[in-house]
């Protein structure tokens, strides 16, 4: 009589399917590798620090005429007297710093880095600083989104911190002066990085994973026999990639212009300059990629390889600012973060070509190594 579960049987299946699983590289990237590295990225971006650090902007005003008692600006006085200098050293501005003590939340450093109101609207723009600093009339003004939770807590902790160290310091001359200005929003943002980001999938799935997808099952050997020649085969397939990345970024931008006023607001030229540059640069990695493997489970691996780690640090969804300062001078080399911050000048910081000269150069160069070294390694099958 059969038994209604042959245990033997159903062990050996399980180990079989157990042992299939666990040879294929795109589960164990996703399964095991994915995690770890997103746990690592945003830990370092967000995780609670003994050491928190804040940047706060403040106006230079020498012709602000209500001073303290001593006949120095309120906050010129405070940096003077409870701050202490920092040195500009790699990605760090010269500004001083301040330290708010709490045993029970951690301590929290500010860092006051002056500067005029261009230089103050350009780094709320690029995530640099949350809070602008100003004073007029004898009255600290205080210049953040009301919507940005972290402006807001900073916001608070700046209050207390001045009503305990500036004598004349009193809640009523201090005012909330919210920005309003275009680009200053998440969402202005969000935009330009989601287009950038856009480039780089379409680019790496659709012509690397494409490429492999078709030499692991022959098509690309049929093309042999042809006399058609592998530069231009790759050249048409990045032709119609980069088409299409102009099709699904302007109706990102229409949707954007329509449901949340997005602008604009630098060169269109440049800007279209830009977006070739990052689709040469992302075609030339896709195609060296993509140049010699068959097995899809080995391209999912590589292609994730190249775009999780910069989907996370680039600062697509949250300025890479979060990371540690060591990092940033990395973090910025990244073809990604160059792409996104060149269609950030252009669109919320009113930039022109002489911004992007250099992201573009170094993109449209990266994305011709790339190509030309896998255009030699390609093979059919």
């Amino acid at each position: 009589m059969n038994k209604l579960i042959q245990y033997k049987q159903l062990t050996q299946l399980i180990f079989a399917n157990f042992k299939e699983i666990s040879r294929e590289p795109g589960v164990l990237f996703w399964g095991i590798v994915f995690p770890i590295l997103m746990s690592v990225g945003l830990g370092l971006a967000f995780s609670q620090k003994a050491d928190t650090v804040r940047k706060v902007a403040i106006i230079e005003n020498a012709k602000s005429p209500v001073l303290t008692s001593d006949s120095t600006l309120q906050i010129d006085a405070f940096l003077k007297k409870h701050t202490s200098i920092l040195a500009a050293s790699g990605d760090n501005q010269a500004g001083n710093t301040f330290t708010l003590q709490n045993e029970k939340l951690g301590n929290t450093t500010f860092i006051f880095l002056k500067t005029n109101w261009n230089g103050a609207i350009k780094w709320i723009k690029r995530g640099y600083v949350s809070v602008v600093l100003e004073e007029k009339n004898g009255q600290i003004n205080y210049h953040f989104d009301p919507a940005n939770s972290d402006a807001k807590l900073t916001y608070i902790q700046l209050t207390k911190i001045f009503n305990k160290n500036l004598l004349n310091a009193k809640e009523d001359k201090a005012s909330i002066a919210p920005l309003t200005l275009k680009g200053t929003r998440y969402i202005d943002f969000l935009i330009p990085g989601l287009i950038a980001m856009g480039i780089m999938m379409s680019c790496m799935w659709g012509l690397s994973y494409g490429l492999i997808e078709k030499r692991a099952k022959k098509l690309l050997r049929r093309m042999v026999a042809t006399p058609m020649k592998k530069s231009h085969f790759l050249l048409a397939l990045i032709t119609v990639r980069v088409g299409m990345n102009f099709i699904e970024s302007v109706l990102l931008f229409v949707f954007a212009f329509f449901a949340f006023d997005i602008t604009i607001q630098g060169s269109i030229p440049g800007l279209i300059v830009l977006f070739l540059a990052g689709n040469i640069a992302f075609a030339g990695i896709a195609i060296f990629i993509s140049s010699h493997t068959s097995k899809t489970e080995i391209g999912n691996g590589l292609i994730n390889a190249v775009v999780m780690p910069m989907m996370i640090l680039s600062g697509i969804f949250f300025s890479y600012h979060n990371f540690p300062e060591w990092s940033i001078s990395v973090i910025r080399n990244l073809p990604l973060t160059m792409l996104a911050d060149g269609l950030r000048s252009i669109f919320i910081e009113g930039g022109g070509f002489s911004d992007i000269v250099m992201p573009t150069l170094i993109l449209t160069v990266t994305g011709f190594a790339f190509f030309v070294t896998g255009l030699k390694m390609f093979k059919w099958y």
